[in-house]
C-alpha cells in the first residue's frame, strides 16, 4: 500500500512540475525533488526515467550528486523568477495580492540567492 502511495504521489508531483513550468505561480524544482525522493523510495524504474530519461533529468543527478546548482543556472533562474513574477505583478489588478506577490518574488530570490553553486570544470 506504501508503494502505490508513493508511486501515485510522485507521479502526481511530476504532473504538478510539468505544470509550473508553464504557471508562474506553481513552483517546479520542489515538486521535481519530491518526485525523485518518491520513486527513489517506491519504484527503481520510474526513479530511473525521471533521472534519465526526462526533460529535468541533468539538473537532478546534478542535484542529488552536488546538492547544488550548476554554473549559470542560478542567473538564468534568477531572471525568470524576476520576470515572470513581474508580468503577474502587472497584470493582477488587487492590491493585496500585488504586494503578496512582491513578497513572494523577494523570497524565492533570497533563497536562490543561498543555494551553492558547483563548477565541475574546475
Amino acid at each position: 500500500m506504501k508503494r502505490v502511495l508513493l508511486i501515485t504521489l510522485g507521479w502526481l508531483c511530476v504532473v504538478l512540475a510539468t505544470l509550473g513550468v508553464v504557471l508562474p505561480l506553481l513552483p517546479t524544482t520542489p515538486f521535481l525533488l519530491l518526485a525523485v525522493w518518491c520513486f527513489a523510495r517506491s519504484s527503481p524504474r520510474f526513479h530511473q526515467w525521471l533521472l534519465y530519461r526526462s526533460w529535468f533529468g541533468s539538473y537532478l543527478r546534478h542535484w542529488q550528486t552536488h546538492r547544488a546548482l550548476p554554473k549559470g543556472v542560478k542567473p538564468k533562474a534568477i531572471v525568470l523568477i524576476v520576470v515572470s513574477l513581474s508580468v503577474s505583478i502587472y497584470f493582477v489588478p488587487l492590491l493585496w495580492v500585488r504586494i503578496l506577490l512582491v513578497c513572494m518574488m523577494f523570497a524565492l530570490l533570497i533563497m536562490m540567492w543561498r543555494l551553492p553553486v558547483v563548477d565541475l570544470e574546475q
